[in-house]
């Protein structure tokens, strides 16, 4: 075998997984190079379980009329997978008839006799076995040609280990880019939307504009909330697809920094309890209670004139509530109800519910409520 086309195959291959390309792109690489270098008929790259089995990942040559041999699953016992395990390439003449083979040997496989397998990766990361085959009738594998086979197997696992940590490395950089966007639109961007929807409404409100000009600005608003909604189904995305971050980690966050936002408003800070682990609320239900208290709060700097507000978080076994009470002077008639709206609908769509207790004496309590599923 040509020394020189063993080491181009292994360039190759090299070369293809330090561009970062996917392991699954490497591998048929691999498979067609092996055939080419053994003169083989067909070769299969096979990736062992948790479970000590093999699986076929790649194929390349001839087909048997049979069916196809990717996805095929070969037994813990048999001898790809005990190269696989040893680290020791296995030969045979002609593999549906020896006693070590012969058992282990797929349908699809039958056309087959000479047959050599390797062990594939690394030492550190065993992959799995790269196997090649010769049509019933051909010559066998010679010593020489399973040596090379060998340690070509040797150089391509390493390859594709490479590529696989490349890979794994660029995930790590594109999670942790998409968390850093996610972190920014939610704590700078959503926070002044917010803000300028609560200072156009307090604009109205001193200017007590009405007609034309009051609907303009009442359009304005409605376009800066459906705005924060579609950002906070933005971040929602891009968290969504990193599940080492968590959204539902931020809850407890969330609720502090709401808070600063709307004592900037106000004017004063609002009191903030917390009570019980925020850290397991499932995603959906923490992305909720964000936009509940949002309402919430918004109502109070809108409409309520309040000195003090209170809000209070309990995450129970079974339940999250949350509740925003103020001092003010109750909820206006004739004031649009449509964040209410939102925070009942929020709550029903959870299962739970949403409370509104006001009045000009007392001032205005919001409870929202959700269930929660049990603890893991």
């Amino acid at each position: 075998m040509d020394p020189a086309r063993v080491l181009a195959a292994s360039t190759e291959i090299t070369h293809a997984a330090l561009a970062g390309d996917d392991p699954d792109a490497v591998l048929p690489l691999v498979v067609r190079s092996a055939v080419e270098l053994a003169g083989a008929d067909l070769g299969l790259a096979m990736v062992t379980a948790d479970d000590g089995t093999l699986t076929v990942e790649a194929a390349s040559g001839g087909s048997t009329g049979d069916g196809d041999p990717v996805g095929v699953v070969l037994s813990g016992r048999s001898s790809a997978a005990r190269a696989a395990r040893t680290g020791v390439p296995v030969v045979a003449d002609d593999f549906t008839t020896d006693p070590r083979t012969a058992p282990f040997v797929p349908k699809v496989l039958r056309a087959y006799g000479p047959f050599a397998v390797a062990p594939f990766g690394t030492k550190e990361r065993r992959i799995g076995a790269l196997a090649v085959y010769r049509r019933k009738g051909a010559p066998p594998f010679s010593p020489d040609t399973v040596d090379v086979l060998a340690a070509f197997a040797a150089q391509a696992g390493l390859a594709v280990v490479l590529a696989e940590g490349s890979t794994a490395r660029q995930r790590v950089a594109v999670y942790q880019e998409r968390e850093r966007i996610a972190r920014d639109l939610h704590d700078v961007i959503i926070q002044r939307l917010y803000a300028t929807g609560v200072q156009l409404d307090l604009l109205d409100r001193r200017l007590k504009l009405d007609g034309r000009e009051a609907r303009r600005l009442a359009d304005a608003v409605d376009q800066l909330d459906q705005t924060m909604a579609e950002v906070r189904a933005t971040v929602r995305a891009l968290r969504s697809a990193d599940p080492g971050t968590p959204a539902e980690a931020d809850l407890g966050r969330s609720v502090r920094a709401e808070a600063r936002t709307a004592g900037e408003l106000l004017g004063h800070a609002p009191g903030v309890r917390v009570e019980g682990d925020l850290t397991d609320v499932p995603a959906d239900l923490a992305d909720h209670a964000r936009a509940a208290l949002r309402e919430a709060l918004s109502n109070v700097v809108r409409h309520s004139g309040a000195s003090q507000v209170e809000i209070t978080v309990e995450r129970t076994p079974d339940r999250l509530r949350l509740e925003v009470a103020d001092n003010g002077c109750g909820i206006p008639r004739g004031v649009a109800r449509r964040g209410l709206r939102h925070l009942e609908e929020r709550a029903l769509a959870a299962g739970g519910g949403c409370e509104v207790a006001s009045s000009p004496r007392t001032g205005t309590t919001i409870t929202w409520h959700v269930p929660l599923p049990p603890r893991e």
